[in-house]
């Protein structure tokens, strides 16, 4: 398995090629528009991660009522056995 260092420098020398051969096409225009995506997609997957964050509260706190109604519900099951074995 590669360390994290040898992973780390080849990704640095994949975008080193990609941004030359960029450049050498005259690709600003393409590496702005690039770049424009990225922040995109950086939008886009930070609203999936709140939404499912948001989803998964959500889902916890619906979780957390239940369980305390269970515990009522036991309770009461539990105070109607003692009272009826006396």
């Amino acid at each position: 398995m590669k360390s994290y260092e040898e992973l780390a420098r080849e990704q640095a020398q994949r975008e080193s090629s990609l941004l030359s051969k960029l450049m050498a096409e005259g690709g600003m225009e393409e590496l702005t528009d690039f770049e424009a995506g990225l922040g995109e997609r950086q939008t886009e997957i930070l609203f999936k991660i709140t939404t499912e964050m948001e989803d998964t509260q959500d889902a916890l706190n619906q979780v957390e009522e239940l369980a305390q109604r269970l515990r009522r519900h036991l309770d009461r099951l539990k105070n109607l056995h003692r009272t009826l074995s006396k």
